[in-house]
Protein backbone atom coordinates (compact mmCIF):
# COMPACT_ATOMS: atom_id res chain seq x y z
CA UNK A 1 0.00 0.00 0.00
CA UNK A 2 1.28 3.44 -0.94
CA UNK A 3 1.97 5.76 2.00
CA UNK A 4 -0.17 8.89 1.86
CA UNK A 5 1.07 11.97 3.71
CA UNK A 6 -1.76 14.35 4.57
CA UNK A 7 -1.41 17.96 5.66
CA UNK A 8 -3.36 19.21 8.69
CA UNK A 9 -5.91 20.79 6.38
CA UNK A 10 -6.32 17.59 4.42
CA UNK A 11 -6.96 15.74 7.68
CA UNK A 12 -9.86 18.16 8.30
CA UNK A 13 -11.45 17.18 5.00
CA UNK A 14 -10.73 13.46 5.44
CA UNK A 15 -12.33 13.42 8.89
CA UNK A 16 -15.54 14.82 7.44
CA UNK A 17 -15.49 12.33 4.58
CA UNK A 18 -14.81 9.40 6.91
CA UNK A 19 -17.78 10.44 9.03
CA UNK A 20 -20.26 10.91 6.18
CA UNK A 21 -19.41 10.24 2.56
CA UNK A 22 -20.01 11.11 -0.15
CA UNK A 23 -19.96 14.90 0.16
CA UNK A 24 -20.19 17.65 -2.42
CA UNK A 25 -17.84 20.62 -2.46
CA UNK A 26 -20.73 22.77 -1.20
CA UNK A 27 -21.31 20.40 1.73
CA UNK A 28 -17.61 20.30 2.61
CA UNK A 29 -17.35 24.09 2.41
CA UNK A 30 -20.34 24.48 4.75
CA UNK A 31 -18.95 21.92 7.19
CA UNK A 32 -15.52 23.59 7.32
CA UNK A 33 -16.48 27.26 7.02
CA UNK A 34 -16.83 28.02 10.73
CA UNK A 35 -13.70 26.17 11.88
CA UNK A 36 -11.40 27.12 8.99
CA UNK A 37 -12.94 30.00 7.04
CA UNK A 38 -12.03 28.21 3.81
CA UNK A 39 -13.76 29.16 0.59
CA UNK A 40 -15.07 26.80 -2.06
CA UNK A 41 -11.93 27.48 -4.10
CA UNK A 42 -9.67 26.39 -1.24
CA UNK A 43 -11.63 23.16 -0.86
CA UNK A 44 -11.43 22.52 -4.62
CA UNK A 45 -7.65 23.02 -4.57
CA UNK A 46 -7.20 20.71 -1.59
CA UNK A 47 -9.44 18.02 -3.05
CA UNK A 48 -7.39 18.13 -6.26
CA UNK A 49 -4.18 17.54 -4.28
CA UNK A 50 -5.81 14.80 -2.24
CA UNK A 51 -7.08 13.11 -5.39
CA UNK A 52 -3.57 13.11 -6.89
CA UNK A 53 -2.26 11.54 -3.66
CA UNK A 54 -4.90 8.81 -3.92
CA UNK A 55 -6.71 9.81 -0.72
CA UNK A 56 -10.04 10.75 -2.29
CA UNK A 57 -12.00 10.17 -5.43
CA UNK A 58 -15.36 11.27 -6.74
CA UNK A 59 -18.29 10.10 -8.75
CA UNK A 60 -20.42 12.43 -10.79
CA UNK A 61 -23.75 13.05 -9.08
CA UNK A 62 -26.87 14.48 -10.68
CA UNK A 63 -25.76 18.07 -10.04
CA UNK A 64 -22.28 17.91 -8.51
CA UNK A 65 -19.27 15.71 -7.89
CA UNK A 66 -19.61 13.46 -4.86
CA UNK A 67 -16.30 13.02 -3.03
CA UNK A 68 -15.43 10.00 -0.90
CA UNK A 69 -12.29 8.67 0.80
CA UNK A 70 -10.31 5.95 -0.95
CA UNK A 71 -8.22 5.11 2.11
CA UNK A 72 -9.31 3.76 5.46
CA UNK A 73 -9.12 6.01 8.52
CA UNK A 74 -7.36 3.46 10.74
CA UNK A 75 -4.69 2.60 8.16
CA UNK A 76 -4.01 6.28 7.46
CA UNK A 77 -3.82 7.07 11.19
CA UNK A 78 -1.41 4.18 11.75
CA UNK A 79 0.84 5.37 8.91
CA UNK A 80 0.80 8.90 10.34
CA UNK A 81 1.68 7.56 13.79
CA UNK A 82 4.58 5.52 12.42
CA UNK A 83 5.88 8.53 10.51
CA UNK A 84 5.62 10.69 13.63
CA UNK A 85 7.42 8.13 15.80
CA UNK A 86 10.17 7.74 13.21
CA UNK A 87 10.70 11.51 13.02
CA UNK A 88 10.48 12.43 16.68
CA UNK A 89 11.34 9.33 18.68
CA UNK A 90 13.39 7.29 16.19
CA UNK A 91 10.60 4.72 16.15
CA UNK A 92 10.65 4.21 19.93
CA UNK A 93 7.15 3.94 21.35
CA UNK A 94 8.67 3.37 24.80
CA UNK A 95 10.57 6.66 24.65
CA UNK A 96 7.43 8.52 23.63
CA UNK A 97 5.33 7.00 26.40
CA UNK A 98 8.05 7.60 28.99
CA UNK A 99 8.20 11.26 27.95
CA UNK A 100 4.43 11.56 28.25
CA UNK A 101 4.43 9.94 31.70
CA UNK A 102 7.23 12.20 32.95
CA UNK A 103 5.35 15.29 31.74
CA UNK A 104 2.05 14.03 33.25
CA UNK A 105 0.52 14.27 29.76
CA UNK A 106 -1.66 11.17 30.10
CA UNK A 107 -5.11 11.34 31.65
CA UNK A 108 -6.51 8.52 33.77
CA UNK A 109 -8.75 7.55 30.84
CA UNK A 110 -5.76 7.39 28.45
CA UNK A 111 -3.78 5.27 30.92
CA UNK A 112 -6.75 2.89 31.25
CA UNK A 113 -6.95 2.67 27.44
CA UNK A 114 -3.23 1.83 27.27
CA UNK A 115 -3.65 -0.89 29.90
CA UNK A 116 -6.53 -2.40 27.89
CA UNK A 117 -4.50 -2.32 24.68
CA UNK A 118 -1.48 -3.94 26.33
CA UNK A 119 -3.66 -6.59 27.98
CA UNK A 120 -5.23 -7.43 24.62
CA UNK A 121 -1.79 -7.61 22.97
CA UNK A 122 -0.58 -9.97 25.70
CA UNK A 123 -3.47 -12.34 25.05
CA UNK A 124 -2.64 -12.78 21.37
Amino acid sequence: MKRINLSDGEWNIMNILWEAAPQTITQLTAALKESTGWTKHTIITMLGRMESKGAVSYKQGARAKLYFPTVERIETALEETETFLDKVYSGSLGLMLNTMVEKNSLSKKEIDELYAILKKAGEE
